[in-house]
């Protein structure tokens, strides 16, 4: 019989493996050895200067997958209760694109929600909305949001990385390239998912063409944050921090024969991964945190029952309202850019049902969110935002003919969003759209002017924010894009 390899007796690796492996590092450390003048590798995510003084140095942006709607959320309409059940003039409809509604028997569809005036401003926002709108005064609620993509996956791509295709580097990845990030011992893009995940997936979130070492790195918000950040069994910090210097070394033997970027974002992972096993852990554990924060933030809240998937199943009111908290503790802690993901407010059908539940889910934590940042100081540099990849049409959607209408369908056209803190003008409505919520009458704001806006109060000129890639200069707001000045404050 053939004998098996043999083991190291100490921490049970074979001969070969623990000669050679990163595991063990014993290797690697020998060939370190002979690197050890090697100059070090820059950290791609130093700290950069931006173009302008900024007013917002990070950003948490809450992405709620699918679409909510505007027409039950932020944009009355009671017109559309007096139409409700009617058709639309063609001359709306004759040239427009549908996911589902079939034109020919598709008919307004009304909307049981009352809306009331918020705050100073008078914000009419809608009674699924009650603890954000005791914040009417410190957001900027725009209604006049459109798109071209009327299709998930494209819109989603659109909004989180400014084109409707693949392979584009996402928000958080160009602040972190224009900027890098303050933190040292956490990602300078944290990526925060709940529900049942949303279409687009880790396209969302990509670096794109940029160096892999700007792209949102996806953290749990239970057990170990990251998956495999813990050692495995016999390897101990001694042996991973030997890991690490051998690795940093050969590193940057390689970068300096072939500057290639890659190679620094590769030396970057394994020193921030290996930071972060400490600092991961502690991010995680709220047992330092008051009882009233646990409170505000609604983690314990009994979930109601509901007969729907679309939200992402049992647990998502605890799940998301952790995701809120912890973006507040990301930020607190240097991290650049926190994406909160929920999927899914794509509400076809069963509107009011799951529309409510979600609601109910997502507005208590967020407004604790906005009530923590402005206790702590930090609303006025933290840039928070409510977006979505488009919004949903007037029409109710008859998909098959069905004479049970309950949803709506995809309305790229004219949608809302918000954005609070971070140098943004609260307690104001930009943009008006017609009665019906069909399309836009007043200041109308494309994805790419959102994004221009963004960058601009990072401090970030949107035009001189490039980056070469086959042959000709890319850029967030793609070819396109202009800073929204009404928002600013």
């Amino acid at each position: 019989m053939m004998k098996g390899p043999v083991m190291n007796p100490v921490h049970g690796l074979a001969r070969r493996g623990f000669l050679t492996s990163a595991a063990s590092g014993t290797g690697l450390m020998a060939l370190a050895h002979q690197l050890a003048g090697a100059a070090p590798v820059a950290n791609p995510l130093s700290p950069k200067p931006s173009h302008a003084a900024p007013k917002a140095k990070a950003c948490i942006c809450i992405y709620l997958e699918g679409g909510p709607s505007q027409i039950d959320l932020f944009d009355p309409k009671p017109k559309l209760n007096e139409l409700h059940g009617q058709k639309l003039p063609e001359s709306l409809t004759k040239n427009v694109r549908f996911a589902f509604i079939q034109k020919e028997g598709a008919r307004v569809l009304g909307s049981p929600r009352t809306f009331a005036r918020h705050g100073g401003c008078g914000m009419e926002l809608s009674d699924l909305l009650p603890y954000l709108s005791r914040h009417a005064d410190d957001i900027a609620l725009v209604r006049s949001m459109h798109t071209e993509a009327f299709n998930h996956h494209p819109g989603q791509l659109l909004m989180n990385t400014g084109a409707p295709v693949f392979g584009r580097p996402s928000m958080g990845s160009w602040l972190n390239y224009g900027l890098g990030s303050p933190s040292r011992d956490l990602p300078g893009y944290v990526v925060l998912s709940s529900g049942r995940g949303t279409s687009g997936g880790t396209s969302n979130w990509g670096s794109g063409f940029l160096p892999s070492t700007y792209q949102g790195v996806l953290f749990r918000n239970q057990g170990d944050p990251v998956l495999n950040l813990s050692n495995p069994p016999g390897v101990d910090a001694d042996i991973q921090e030997a890991t690490i210097r051998a690795l940093s070394s050969l590193g940057a033997g390689q970068y300096k024969h072939l500057g290639d970027p890659e190679i620094a974002s590769r030396v970057e992972s394994y020193e921030l991964a290996f930071r972060m096993q400490a600092s991961a852990p502690e991010l995680i554990d709220l047992s330092r945190e008051d009882k009233r924060t646990i409170e505000r933030y609604g983690l314990d809240r009994k979930e109601p029952a509901i007969k729907a998937s679309r939200g992402g199943g049992p647990g998502q009111f605890r799940s998301f309202a952790t995701n809120c908290l912890l973006a507040r503790r990301l930020v607190e802690r240097g991290v650049r850019f926190v994406n909160l993901f929920h999927a899914s407010w794509d509400h076809h059908s069963n509107l009011d049902n799951e529309l409510t539940h979600n609601c109910q889910m997502a507005d208590q934590p967020v407004a604790a969110l906005l009530d923590d940042l402005k206790a702590r100081g930090m609303l006025d540099s933290t840039l928070v935002l409510w977006l979505s990849e488009f919004g949903r049409t007037p029409l109710g959607e008859n998909r098959g003919g069905s004479s049970n209408v309950t949803g709506r369908d995809h309305h790229p056209f004219a949608f809302s969003i918000w954005m609070a803190g971070g140098g943004i003008k609260g307690g104001q409505v930009l943009g008006k759209t017609d009665e019906i919520g069909w399309s836009i009458l007043e200041d109308p704001v494309h994805v790419n002017d959102l994004h221009a806006t963004i960058l601009h109060l990072f401090g970030m000129d949107h035009l001189r924010l490039t980056y070469r890639f086959q042959g000709r200069d890319f850029r967030l707001t793609d070819v396109g894009g202009k800073v929204v000045n009404k928002l600013l404050a």
